[in-house]
């Protein structure tokens, strides 16, 4: 709902009914992930894809139904089905897709998740997409960390629903729950579509370097909250770093600990070390290797310069078993030379660590192309 989020609430703050498609399923090898969503406007415009180009006229004609019936409705699309190239999702994959018409009348509570989105504050919308009684389907609950509002049907459905909710929330994850008919935890006939809005992840970019800023931006693209820090305020400034959400001017070690005391690192943090400089990057890996759990934390030097930071690290305390868990030289092998080819190479090993790739050309490999997140 993110990336439409803008044009979904232009047609509900208008008064208006909008068709919304939202992958809440996928098989094999899906073009796009559990909650992707597209949105049909009332004068017909289209934003957001649920399969990248697949099925979008299938769904596309779905959403004009669903708003006309007032009925939602649950739809898979796969090479299975008789009609599976009729569609064009040729790929080889399988979608359920979930779609409903959303208006203030349908969905009262869609400012308030929105302010919620925007604001980077974490909620979770949860959906009955399957029941054996229909007036059921559809119905949904907003849940916060320390808030809960509307219901799935029955007091012990809401109780099951919202404390797994609140899992895939602090994990981060999107997905589809299962119970029986009332919410019990062993059974079958309810399907529940939770779909999670976390705070983005963070990206810690240390050194004000102009590799940095190259890193800075393709962090930014790729949906990371980004910091920059920098002990030396003339290079670590807005000017340098347009596209990082802050830039501050620290001591590395001293800012890292400080967002560890205040809660604000998780294990989707992603840690790059950019500063070649022994008296800011060793106190900061020696502290950032011991972090329980990080998504990442990758060095940048040349093979003299990693050696010698690993013999600084092992004075520094920093056992072998911290020690592999650090990127370096960070970034993965394509040749990469300048600062924007160099973000690149980092970017694509962060990819490929939390997607669980190889990191080889894919002309030159079988089996799927996309792949489950890393546990």
């Amino acid at each position: 709902m993110r990336d439409v989020l803008g044009e979904l609430m232009a047609v509900w703050r208008a008064g208006g009914t909008a068709g919304v498609g939202t992958v809440v399923q996928t098989f094999r090898s899906a073009p796009r992930p559990p909650g992707a969503s597209m949105v049909v406007a009332p004068d017909g415009t289209v934003a957001g894809s649920v399969s990248g180009g697949c099925v979008e006229g299938a769904v596309y004609e779905l959403a004009r139904e669903v708003v006309e019936s007032g009925r939602p409705a649950l739809e898979r699309y796969g090479v299975s089905d008789d009609d599976a190239f009729a569609v064009g999702l040729t790929c080889g994959g399988i979608l359920d897709v979930w779609v409903e018409a959303i208006s203030r009348r349908s969905f009262p509570e869609l400012a308030d998740v929105a302010a919620d989105i925007e604001g980077e504050r974490p909620v979770a919308v949860a959906t009955v997409i399957d029941h054996p009684e229909p007036a059921v389907v559809g119905r949904r609950v907003i849940v916060r960390p320390d808030a809960v509002s509307g219901s799935v049907g029955s007091a012990r459905a809401d109780a099951a629903v919202v404390d797994d909710a609140r899992g895939l929330l602090a994990a981060g994850r999107t997905g589809v729950l299962t119970y029986g008919p009332d919410g019990q935890r062993r059974g079958e006939g309810m399907r529940v579509f939770v779909g999670s809005h976390a705070p983005s992840p963070r990206m810690l970019v240390f050194g004000a370097i102009d590799f940095a800023a190259a890193v800075a931006h393709v962090g930014a693209f790729l949906g990371y909250r980004v910091t920059v820090c920098d002990a030396r305020p003339v290079f670590a400034t807005h000017t340098r770093f347009p596209t990082a959400h802050e830039v501050v001017v620290d001591w590395p070690h001293r800012y890292l600990q400080a967002q560890i005391d205040a809660g604000a690192i998780d294990p989707r943090t992603v840690i790059c070390v950019l500063t070649h400089d022994p008296k800011f990057d060793v106190p900061l890996l020696a502290l950032a290797l011991r972090l329980p759990d990080v998504a990442y934390i990758g060095a940048m030097g040349s093979r003299r310069t990693h050696l010698d930071r690993l013999r600084r690290l092992r004075e520094a305390g920093v056992t072998e078993a911290e020690l592999a868990r650090l990127s370096s030289p960070t970034g993965l092998d394509i040749g990469a030379r300048t600062p924007e080819e160099t973000a690149v190479s980092i970017a694509a090993e962060i990819i490929e660590l939390r997607w669980g790739g190889g990191g080889e050309r894919l002309s030159a490999t079988r089996g799927r192309i996309h792949h489950d997140p890393n546990a």
